[in-house]
């Protein structure tokens, strides 16, 4: 196997509109990107990263180079100009320090390392989106999937165990009894996990670490006869869209917006190889919001009728109803179904139905193909001025603003989902 592999390097030659004249270059910038190809989140980041280059800059990408045992690494000889990395072990942090270039780190892993910038998912954020979720569709139990691993670090579950225990909830987190990179067989690990899901008050809805935790905590609730969601409900803190579409039932998962935090990465390089300094915190993306699926598609809430309900809700929301055609579906008076919702979800019917809306207005807009009066229409909106209204009421953003956020990444403010 070569030392290094830079068959998949890509060149932007678009000239830079960021650059000014006097500081133009006569040669590409020279640009590593230390981030794995072998997952589709670091796929994202990588193609956020080339977004930049190819709109803004004339870098040269040298994209996922490794060493002779498979690994992550810069290649030796290979000069260059700066490096956004996904920085997850000491050796690759020496070996990055040692080139004396400019570096974004994308990964919480190594967080503040002198002169090392940092472009980070925004775990709080992450944590109030997931919990939110969760407790929309009734969950008052909760838990947290993440086996040891040096892959990853506990940032995303304290901050979900905090968020969790704000609102007065208890987060009962997996904690096998073994030290992250010890290995354990492939039986033993089911076994350790099966007597934790077999622990907890059912029903309890889980976040975990990731897509791929995900899909093997739905094995192996299967395998213990344990229904998704009726007892557990998962909820993966990323999007992978082959694990969690293959996974029977399929995975709800958090849209961590990577290609975004792609492209703040490359766009705070740009400006540190021009001499800017290294800001002393992370800049912190948040998720753009959830992809619901089947594994967390269950109303863990008592009453029937508000169950009955909140699933009219969900179905015709996007036809523009009100609450009195809630009321023709569900045998309750307006009274006693106001002090229920807000009992269980602390909102009223109107609310729920203008959530729900907004939801879908969300995930459209994501998607170019539809006109902002479309999205509108698609929600349940009368038309674009309503949907606008109720979007920069619960965003601060008009749609067009929020569409160009979710699509460009160019701005760094929140996306206030």
């Amino acid at each position: 196997m070569p030392a290094t592999r830079d068959d998949n390097s890509v060149r932007s030659t678009a000239p830079s509109k960021l650059v000014p004249a006097n500081l133009a270059r006569t040669r590409p910038r020279q640009v590593a990107v230390l981030i794995e190809t072998d997952h589709s989140s670091g796929c994202s980041i990588i193609q956020g990263v080339a977004n930049y280059a190819t709109k803004s800059c004339d870098w040269h990408l040298l994209i996922d180079p490794r060493d002779h045992e498979h690994r992550s690494a810069l290649p030796e000889g290979w000069r260059g100009d700066g490096v956004v990395a996904r920085i997850t072990n000491r050796m690759q942090l020496e070996q990055i320090r040692q080139r004396s270039l400019p570096v974004v780190n994308v990964d919480d892993i190594f967080t503040s390392q002198a002169g090392c910038a940092a472009v980070l998912n925004d775990e709080s954020r992450l944590a109030k989106i997931a919990l939110d979720h969760l407790l929309d569709r009734g969950f008052r139990e909760f838990g947290y999937f993440a086996p040891p691993s040096t892959s990853y670090s506990k940032s995303r579950g304290e901050a979900f165990a905090k968020a969790v225990e704000a609102a007065e909830y208890q987060c009962r987190v997996y904690r096998p009894g073994y030290r992250a990179g010890r290995r354990l067989g492939w039986l033993e690990q089911q076994r350790r996990v099966a007597r934790w899901l077999a622990s907890l008050p059912k029903p309890v809805a889980i976040l975990t670490i990731d897509a791929y935790h995900a899909r093997q905590l739905a094995e192996i609730c299967h395998s213990i006869e344990a229904r998704v969601p009726d007892d557990v409900a998962i909820l993966a803190g990323d999007s992978n869209e082959l694990m969690c579409q293959v996974t029977p039932p399929p995975i709800s998962s958090i849209l961590v917006a990577s290609e975004r935090i792609g492209f703040e990465a490359a766009q705070l390089l740009d400006g540190m190889m021009r001499g800017e300094p290294a800001p002393k915190t992370p800049l912190l993306i948040p998720p753009r919001g959830v992809t619901s699926r089947q594994s967390t598609d269950l109303l863990a809430i008592e009453d029937r009728a508000v169950v009955q309900a909140l699933r009219f809700i969900r179905k015709s929301a996007h036809l523009g109803i009100v609450v009195e055609d809630i009321l023709r579906e569900v045998p309750i008076s307006r009274r006693s179904l106001e002090i229920q919702f807000r009992n269980y979800l602390g909102r009223s019917p109107v609310g729920e139905i203008r959530r729900v809306q907004l939801e879908r207005g969300r995930e459209l807009l994501a998607r170019q193909e539809y006109s902002i009066t479309e999205v509108a229409l698609a929600c349940g909106f009368a038309n674009a001025t309503r949907f606008g209204v109720a979007l920069k009421k619960e965003t601060g953003k008009t749609p067009r603003a929020f569409r160009q956020e979710l699509l460009s990444g160019k701005k760094r403010e929140s996306l206030g989902i």
